[in-house]
């Protein structure tokens, strides 16, 4: 046999072994940089047992040369992705292999973020204009990782916004790349001119976009990401695509998990009530305090869980103003909890 079939072999075995394993993700959350850590996704996994979670993006550059453990997570996590910022191949398959023997269960390329220091790095959104790059990467991972590889993307960037270059940089990363799996920001990027906060906001949506694109790609996973807000929002998209990704919202409005089991994933189990939620956190608030962890740097996720309900500005408020004082405990959750009418069965 030769060296060429030896590599063959090893590309189509891990071909097989993605493929088994990885069932298309019905809902996910998307990462957001300097919000979803560890807290944040423990917290939305006692939401929704099935919901798939991602790591904010961490660069390439950070896991091999950085200081801390950047690929720290709570075993509860799973089903659980790393996304990863980069560009280099070599760099990117000596994560994806970390991340593989660390346990994660996928690892994702963000080809979406418009930072200007994404783009310094030269990663991100601006990636779509070097489709043979992208490719390359995923290639490299594809490699040396059974777990699956997927790319997150926008729609375009700037004035590259035609539907063929939409689909060409589709066709290369899933014909040279060998990626099966996509989440497709349905809004174009701009990379200049425009903030990441802006850019998540004023381009407009296109779903039919996104739709086509699953249509004329058959064959790919496709999940669609941008302003999903609502349970029925979610369920239309389902009518087109493979998965749906939720952004703000999540973070916003955490109890929009509540019901995904039930909803999308046919769990019998009876839907979590708030108050419940809060005191399942209780122990992992201990535990983390006992580890040196400042009280807010975990309540900060839970401050949307009662919105739009009476008493869930109290409850924010007196988070806001006891969880980061020295010494802070659950006894700042309690009292808050305490601000929610009693009668209310939450």
């Amino acid at each position: 046999m030769t060296d060429n079939a030896v590599v063959l072999n090893e590309h189509t075995t891990n071909e097989q072994a993605q493929a088994e394993t990885h069932p298309a993700c019905r809902f996910s959350i998307a990462p957001m940089l300097d919000w979803t850590d560890r807290h944040c996704r423990y917290f939305h996994r006692l939401l929704s047992g099935h919901t798939q979670l991602y790591t904010e993006m961490v660069t390439t550059g950070a896991i091999i040369h950085g200081k801390g453990d950047y690929l720290a997570y709570n075993e509860e996590e799973h089903p659980l992705v790393l996304q990863l910022g980069g560009s280099n191949p070599a760099e990117l398959a000596h994560c994806a292999k970390l991340a593989q023997e660390r346990g994660y269960d996928e690892v994702n390329i963000n080809v979406g973020c418009p930072s200007d220091r994404v783009q310094n790095g030269r990663f991100g959104a601006c990636l779509m204009g070097e489709a043979e790059l992208v490719a390359q990467g995923v290639a490299a991972m594809r490699e040396v990782v059974d777990i699956p590889v997927s790319v997150k993307t926008r729609i375009g960037i700037d004035d590259q916004d035609s539907y063929e270059f939409l689909t060409d940089f589709i066709g290369i990363v899933s014909e040279k790349g060998g990626c099966k799996d996509f989440t497709i920001h349905a809004r174009k990027a701009w990379l200049s001119g425009l903030s990441p906060k802006e850019n998540r906001e004023i381009p407009p949506l296109d779903y039919p976009r996104v739709y086509q694109l699953k249509r004329d790609f058959p064959h790919l996973t496709m999940a669609i990401n941008g302003g999903v807000k609502t349970m029925e929002e979610i369920e239309a998209h389902l009518q087109h695509m493979d998965g749906v990704m939720v952004g703000r919202e999540a973070y916003q409005n955490p109890y929009l998990l509540a019901e995904i089991d039930q909803r999308l994933f046919g769990s019998s189990d009876p839907v979590k009530k708030r108050r419940e939620i809060v005191e399942a956190m209780y122990p992992y608030i201990e535990r983390q305090l006992a580890e040196g962890t400042y009280l807010n740097h975990v309540t900060r996720h839970m401050l949307g869980l009662f919105q739009n309900m009476p008493g869930a500005r109290q409850w924010r408020r007196h988070i806001s103003e006891n969880a980061h004082k020295p010494g802070s405990g659950i006894e700042v959750l309690e009292q808050a909890l305490a601000k929610i009418p009693a009668h209310l069965d939450v």
